[in-house]
């Protein structure tokens, strides 16, 4: 009851808005369902995080108003802190890495605080404003771990339960926990019977693997594409109460996101950043995953993390149901649209991306196009010769569901071609289908990596620089994501494999091998005789 108390007695509304909650009618439709979007994409700053921050900031002491406060962040939370010190004539110091978008950067200046850039992560930022937090005696505003951050966030659970008395479910992005956390313990202690859904990335699922492993996990790595909840480790706060409180988490992919962030458009004529997309992700998994026949129950809470590990639909939105999705925040640069549209087709299942050697004679192309693609559109079409017997093809080709789909595919057999279904296949879609080339045939021992480094002036630079001369490049590939974190694909020719990785691991960026990804072998590795 504590907790409960926190949230009703909350400061927000001084910089935050009752942000409205609205029917999505086509999203309903497709679900089956009644779904509500509850527009924190429409606050002052674009984002939730205003309202934990204000809320925290607020209620220092005098003493510690007068001597400020220190936030790390590159994203939403920079900016609520950076309002809530203006707003209450505190000062307000947010350092922020060197990669962060310099959209970023100036509005968080708009709004009144100092920026310190610091290094090339979130680590090195945050542990400058540890340092600074001692160096000025200022106070540290976690962006998710407090007490009285959650109870701020909690107040969307309190405006949720008073705009739909009658909600059934209530699906909620999940980074840190700070608002899984805050949305659950109000709503749960109201409503029990309410279930409280946390979604996640399946490339950054800290709170579905630490409630499996019923302790607090930190990831090697997490996916930067939504990079509002990149988050290595959950909070020590917002696990317990996750424990308590959150009936299951569900995982959704990259595709998924960028079909959600689509699907919010067409109900709203609004944009929100992948992060901000997630919950609506999760609804449109688990209604798909419903609809496909898996069973429909509602679990106690407490449960979860149960399940396959995929987003287990137990207790998805059936007939009836009245699901809300907390659209998060829109902060995502204009940049960043076109590798999300890219992706929106093959999240909603519109859309296959197929590998196909085609025989290298005359009519090939046309009986193709016209035997096989048929009425369906072309979205993509990539044709480079391989040699005199075929040649290698990416194409990607608009389907109504995933029985056409499989319909499609079953045509390629049935004329005979060669091909792999790279729909699913994220290097593919990173990289291949932007560098179509074949083979390479003279290379030697080579091989594949992609590797994350940031993205700020003379980063790729500092990592040739530092890699050395000792092996020969043989493939290449790179595209900004318009985010503080870029990758590249990149071929090495090398005898000696394992002093190779011991350079990469060396020089400090994240790789990974591709050598055994399908689509690197049939575009780039060299083909055996």
């Amino acid at each position: 009851m504590d907790a409960i108390k926190q949230i009703l007695l909350a400061r927000v509304y001084d910089v935050a808005i009752e942000s409205p909650l609205t029917r999505a009618a086509k999203l309903s439709a497709a679900a089956g369902a009644e779904i509500y979007l509850k527009r924190e994409d429409l606050q002052p700053v674009h984002s939730f995080k205003l309202r934990g921050a204000y809320n925290r900031i607020a209620h220092l002491s005098a003493v510690e108003r007068r001597r400020g406060v220190i936030a790390a962040s590159a994203g939403n939370h920079a900016q609520g802190v950076a309002l809530a010190g203006s707003r209450l004539g505190i000062r307000a110091t947010i350092v922020m890495p060197r990669t962060t978008p310099a959209i970023k950067v100036d509005a968080v200046r708009a709004l009144g605080a100092e920026v310190e850039l610091v290094g090339d992560s979130f680590n090195d930022a945050y542990a400058r404003a540890r340092e600074l937090e001692v160096e000025r005696g200022a106070m540290f505003i976690h962006p998710f771990d407090d007490p009285l951050v959650i109870a701020g966030q909690g107040t969307i659970g309190r405006e949720i339960l008073e705009q739909l008395p009658d909600a059934t479910h209530i699906y909620v992005p999940v980074g840190g926990g700070g608002l899984l956390a805050g949305v659950a313990q109000y709503v749960k202690e109201l409503r029990p019977d309410v279930q409280v859904i946390g979604v996640e990335p399946s490339d950054s699922n800290v709170m579905q693997q630490s409630l499996r492993a019923g302790r607090r996990v930190t990831l090697d790595h997490v996916g930067i594409f939504a990079d509002g909840v990149a988050v290595k480790q959950a909070g020590e706060h917002t696990f317990e109460v996750a424990r308590r409180c959150v009936d299951r988490i569900v995982t959704v992919g990259t595709d998924e996101i960028c079909a959600a962030v689509k699907a919010v458009f067409e109900d709203t004529r609004s944009i929100v950043e992948p992060a901000g997309a997630l919950a609506v992700a999760g609804i449109m998994r688990e209604a798909s995953d419903a609809a496909a026949g898996w069973p429909e129950a509602t679990p106690a809470a407490g449960s979860a993390g149960e399940g396959d590990g995929a987003g287990s639909p137990t207790g998805a939105p059936a007939v009836g149901a009245r699901a809300v999705a907390i659209c998060s925040g829109a902060n995502v640069t204009f940049e960043r649209l076109q590798q999300i549209a890219e992706r929106t087709l093959i999240g909603s299942g519109r859309e296959v991306l197929a590998a196909i050697a085609m025989p290298e004679r005359p009519g090939a192309l046309r009986t193709f196009v016209i035997e096989v693609v048929g009425d369906h559109s072309i979205t993509e079409f990539n044709y480079r010769l391989s040699d005199r017997r075929k040649a290698h093809v990416l194409v990607g080709v608009s389907v109504a569901d995933p029985n056409d789909r499989a319909a499609f595919l079953a045509r390629l057999d049935e004329y005979g071609y060669e091909h792999t279904d790279l729909s699913d296949d994220d290097v593919a879609k990173e990289h291949v289908r932007h560098m179509i080339g074949g083979p390479a045939p003279n290379a030697a021992s080579e091989h594949l990596y992609q590797i994350d480094f940031p993205e700020r002036p003379g980063a790729l630079g500092d990592f040739l620089a530092t890699l050395g001369t000792q092996w020969n490049i043989s493939a290449f590939h790179y595209r900004s994501q318009a985010s503080d974190t870029g990758n590249v694909l990149i071929g090495f020719e090398a005898d000696d494999r394992q002093a190779l990785e011991k350079q990469l691991d060396a020089i400090g960026y994240d790789w990974s091998s591709l050598d055994e990804v399908p689509s690197m072998q049939l575009f780039i590795a060299p083909e055996g005789e």
